[in-house]
């Protein structure tokens, strides 16, 4: 092992608590492990006026720090799952998943309870495709307008946009001791979440078996297999930020069950399913799921997806 651990991270609030949670939990198990944070700056946070899905969608937030670990200026990288695209670069490994917080989206209003509470006409902020889409198909008559910008950023437009509500992610505001301000959270019904929503990954070279062996302790086998099944649907689809995917893998009775959603750009057509088996057979599972959306319609839209980019 490295005399001192490095671990790379995002500079904003949420990535530092996450990363830092992450610190103090190797050090609970390695005692004698010396840690030390490296904030580098990426993509996703030097541009944060233009939606997402317009600059590459997933991997925004993450290759500048995946470059710090192969070049070796970095020994341990943390990341929001729901950032990382399901292909890794050659040379890294996904090492664990710690237990997953809160999947949910949270939906904050000033004045409403709900989605359904909002009048026609209505504004509701997210920075999110998948939000987008899904609050329209629920609400037609609502105009969802383009949010970016970290947490704080995102609760004052809330007040100077004239919003009538925002949604966020419920893990996110948890995680930064914000978990009261939320009206109340979307039920899977009503928004199923990104794939990986909830959940820490932590990246390491391919082969660095010292820091495979450190991170075991922080492995966290429920959350394991429900984004192995979740990746795996996101894998067999190829989307990203690019498209309105939505996944949520759920263990209940040893059982596992995904739910997977594909939508067109609107939220007019959403192509919807469930599939269940055994926690073994999560990335099989996920396999198997996507298909079965693409045969049922998911095909078509993600075939017009790509004609419109191209």
């Amino acid at each position: 092992m490295p005399r001192t651990l490095r671990i790379g991270t995002r500079g904003s609030v949420l990535a530092l608590t996450q990363t830092r949670w992450v610190e103090a939990q190797l050090r609970r198990h390695h005692p004698e492990l010396a840690t030390e944070l490296v904030v580098i700056r990426t993509t996703g946070d030097k541009i944060t006026d233009v939606p997402l899905a317009r600059i590459g969608g997933k991997g925004l937030f993450i290759k500048e720090i995946e470059e710090a670990l192969l070049r070796g200026e970095v020994d341990l990288a943390v990341h929001s799952l729901k950032d990382m695209p399901a292909e890794l670069p050659p040379g890294c490994v996904l090492g664990a998943f710690p237990p997953r917080e809160d999947w949910r989206d949270a939906f904050l209003s000033p004045r409403w309870d709900s989605l359904d509470d909002i009048p026609p006409g209505g504004r509701v902020g997210t920075g999110s495709l998948r939000r987008r889409v899904q609050v329209l198909h629920r609400r037609p008559d609502l105009e969802v307008v383009p949010l970016r910008g970290n947490v704080d950023t995102r609760l004052r437009k809330l007040e100077t946009e004239n919003l009538e509500a925002i949604i966020l992610a419920a893990a996110g505001l948890k995680r930064l001791g914000l978990g009261h301000l939320p009206r109340g959270y979307l039920a899977p019904e009503e928004m199923l979440p990104a794939i990986g929503q909830g959940a820490l990954a932590l990246e390491v070279r391919a082969g660095d078996r010292e820091m495979l062996e450190v991170l075991k302790p922080l492995d966290h086998r429920p959350t394991r297999v429900t984004v192995t099944a979740e990746r795996a649907f996101l894998a067999r689809l190829g989307g990203g930020c690019l498209v309105p995917l939505a996944a949520l893998g759920e263990l209940t009775d040893g059982r596992l069950r995904l739910t997977g959603l594909i939508s067109d750009a609107d939220g007019r057509r959403v192509v919807r399913d469930q599939a269940e088996g055994e926690p073994e057979a999560a990335a099989s599972l996920g396999t198997e799921l996507a298909e079965r959306l693409l045969a049922a319609g998911g095909g078509e839209i993600l075939a017009a997806f790509y004609q419109g980019a191209g």
